[in-house]
């Protein structure tokens, strides 16, 4: 059941009657007049069959009344973005069937997809809900994960680099945020991935540090050259540290507009939709967290 246009190239965003849901609306809101496209709201209704010796279909009513709650969400959706940016075209679909898989469909043909940390039915202790873990893992398209409310993105864009062609695509996204919004860019490199504290206090004199972090500092500043050409109005700060990723992208992205990282890093298991690195990311960064990725479709 679909109102307005077909999806293709918008910005699509998740709605499902939670507080987290709407605060992701509005920040997909606010994305789509940044990038000239209309926005989409999708809510999927998940049919559960009802308990029966033999499963069987849910009763009529039953179905009546999810699809009549999922109209009334997206309706609600739909004003929250609105008032958000008044004059965008955004356009609502009521879809049946497994969430997580709709919206990897979705991801398809959206320039970005957009979703809430956790939906209605999460538990409190949980950082990230189900369908947002799946749907990052595994979605064809840049996924943001909104967690707080918009603020204006008035802090900087904050992407990690590895050097992996994942980490360029992260590059490439943080990039072009960063020019959208008129604020300057991080990038923030760690050239030690391993907490040596312990294994190697024994014998310092062993490990020439300073070759290393200036080894580290020519690979981000070569790795940052081409873009820099690319956006010379995009504000620059390159920081490289010895310390493990995770930690330090939650660290320096505290006061961040967004953190843009890679769907795996250096390491990571071809199997795999997401690194490690980018799970704690998206379970404990405060501002919208981006997974950004070189295929599309």
């Amino acid at each position: 059941m679909t109102n307005g246009d077909t999806g293709e190239f918008a910005v699509v965003a998740g709605v499902d009657g939670s507080e987290s849901a709407l605060r992701a609306v509005r920040w997909a809101a606010h994305e789509a007049v940044r990038r000239g496209v209309p926005l989409r709201l999708v809510h999927v209704c998940y049919l559960v069959p009802v308990r029966h010796p033999r499963q069987v279909a849910p009763p009529p009513e039953y179905r009546d009344a999810l699809l009549e709650q999922g109209r009334h969400w997206l309706t609600e959706a739909q004003e929250a973005a609105q008032h958000a940016e008044p004059g965008l075209v955004v356009s609502t679909d009521l879809r049946e069937g497994v969430t997580s898989e709709v919206f990897i469909d979705e991801s398809r043909t959206a320039r970005l997809v957009v979703l809430g940390s956790r939906g209605l039915g999460g538990f409190g202790a949980m950082l990230l809900g189900s369908v947002t873990v799946a749907v990052t893992a595994h979605a064809h398209c840049p996924v943001v994960v909104v967690r707080s409310e918009p603020d204006g993105g008035t802090g900087p864009v904050l992407v990690g680099v590895d050097g992996s062609e994942l980490s360029q695509a992260a590059v490439a996204f943080a990039f072009e945020a960063a020019a959208a919004r008129g604020v300057p860019l991080v990038a923030l490199h760690t050239w030690f991935d391993v907490d040596v504290s312990g294994a190697w206090a024994t014998f310092p004199d062993t490990i020439d540090w300073d070759y290393l972090r200036k080894q580290a500092e020519q690979a981000l500043t070569e790795a940052m050259a081409p873009w820099r050409a690319k956006f010379p109005d995009v504000e620059v700060r390159e920081v490289v540290e010895r310390e493990r990723p995770a930690r330090a992208l939650l660290r320096h992205g505290a006061g961040a507009a967004l953190i843009v990282v890679g769907s795996r890093g250096r390491g990571a298991v071809a199997g795999l939709g997401l690194g490690s690195v980018s799970q704690a990311v998206l379970h404990h960064a405060v501002c919208p967290v981006v997974v950004a990725r070189t295929e599309k479709g």
